[in-house]
C-alpha cells in the first residue's frame, strides 16, 4: 500500500519555498510540509505561517531525520548537486529546484546515486505543466495550423538583479540559464522536436548574460526563436504574446498563457486556464504520484538533461567571451 501522506522537508527558505507551500495548502491531505534553514528563526517562522509539520535548525538535521520521506531542495543552484546526493545517500526521494543542476553532465551522476539509493529524483519545472503547454501542443498535433513554418516565442520582462541572482557563481549562470530553462523546455516540447539550437547575445558584455536569443531548427524543418531577456519592460511586469505560423492557420498566444487565438480555417479563442495558470498544482499532483505510485512523471529525468544540453549548445555558440565559457 503507498503511503498516505508523504512528509516532504523544504531545504531552503526562500522565495519559492514560500509560493510552494501556498500550493501545497491545497494538498495537506496528501503531504505534510516541514521547513529547514540555516537560521532556525526562518523555518520556525515558516512553520507557523503554513501550518507544518515542524522545521528543522540545519539542512543536516532535516537530511539526516528518520520522519522525512521527501526533500525539497530549495537553495541557489550552486548546492544543488551535493544536497540532492546527500539527501538520497540517506535515503529520501529529492525534488529540485530548477534549474536543476549546473551541468547537463551532473544529472548522469545523479542518476547513478538514484539507481544506488532506490529513492527518486524530481525535477521542478512547472511550466511543462501548464494549461498553455498542453493548449499547443493539441492545436500543433491536431494539424489544423498545416506544416508549421515558424514558432516566435516572446520571453522579455525587466527583472532587477537581486540577491543570489545576481551572483553567478551561487547562480550557475545568466538569465538564460536561471530562468530561460523555462521557456527552453516549452520550446523543446510544444509539439515539435529541437535538432539544432544557435545563440546570440546582445549589448554588451560586462556582466554575465541577461539576454539572450535562441534560434532553433526543428527535425520537420520549421524554425523557432526564443527572445530571452531580464532587461526589457513589458506590461505588468511579463504581458508578452508570442507567434505560431503554419501554413493553414496561425496561433497568437499570450506568453504566459492567459489567452490563444487560433486564425486559418478553423478559428477559435482559447483560455486554457486561470486557476493553475503556471503549472504548480498539476506539477505536485503528479509528483506526488510518482513518489507515493512509482509511476512516472510528466518532467523526467531525461527531459530536465536535454534542457540543460540545449541551453549549453546555445552559449558555446557565444563562447569566445571568457565569462560565458565559465558557465559552459
Amino acid at each position: 500500500m503507498p503511503k498516505s501522506i508523504t512528509n516532504l522537508a523544504f531545504i531552503g527558505c526562500g522565495e519559492i519555498t514560500r509560493k510552494h507551500s501556498r500550493t501545497l495548502r491545497q494538498l495537506r491531505k496528501r503531504v505534510r510540509c516541514l521547513y529547514a534553514s540555516r537560521n532556525p528563526a526562518t523555518a520556525a517562522a515558516l512553520n507557523q505561517r503554513y501550518d507544518g509539520g515542524g522545521y528543522f535548525d540545519s539542512y543536516a538535521a532535516a537530511l539526516t531525520d528518520g520522519g522525512v520521506d521527501a526533500v525539497l531542495v530549495a537553495t541557489p543552484p550552486s548546492s544543488h548537486l551535493e544536497l540532492t546526493l546527500a539527501a538520497l545517500d540517506h535515503g529520501k526521494d529529492v525534488i529540485v529546484e530548477k534549474p536543476a543542476f549546473l551541468r547537463a553532465a551532473d544529472i548522469d551522476v545523479v542518476r547513478a546515486a538514484e539507481v544506488k539509493s532506490c529513492r527518486r529524483v524530481l525535477v521542478a519545472e512547472n511550466y511543462c505543466y501548464k494549461p498553455l503547454a498542453r493548449t499547443l501542443q493539441g492545436i500543433i498535433r491536431s494539424g489544423v495550423l498545416g506544416e508549421i513554418r515558424f514558432l516566435e516565442l516572446n520571453a522579455v520582462k525587466y527583472q532587477a538583479p537581486r540577491g543570489w541572482r545576481s551572483n553567478a557563481a551561487l547562480a550557475g549562470g545568466g538569465a538564460l540559464f536561471e530562468g530561460g530553462v523555462h521557456w527552453v523546455d516549452l520550446l523543446d516540447n510544444v509539439g515539435l522536436r529541437i535538432e539544432a539550437v544557435h545563440g546570440f547575445r546582445p549589448g554588451e558584455w560586462r556582466t554575465h548574460e541577461r539576454s539572450m536569443l535562441l534560434v532553433v531548427e526543428y527535425e520537420d524543418g520549421s524554425v523557432g526563436t526564443l527572445t530571452h531577456s531580464w532587461d526589457i519592460p513589458s506590461p505588468l511586469k511579463g504581458i508578452r504574446f508570442s507567434h505560431i505560423y503554419g501554413t493553414q492557420g496561425s496561433v497568437t498566444f499570450e506568453s504566459n498563457g492567459l489567452i490563444v487565438l487560433v486564425t486559418g480555417a478553423h478559428p477559435r479563442v482559447l483560455f486554457p486556464g486561470f486557476r493553475d495558470i503556471n503549472g504548480y498544482n498539476a506539477m505536485f499532483l503528479d509528483f506526488l504520484q510518482a513518489l507515493q505510485t512509482a509511476t512516472q512523471p510528466v518532467m523526467t529525468l531525461e527531459r530536465a538533461q536535454r534542457g540543460l544540453e540545449l541551453i549549453e549548445s546555445a552559449y558555446r555558440n557565444v563562447s569566445a567571451h571568457p565569462e560565458l565559457e565559465a558557465i559552459t
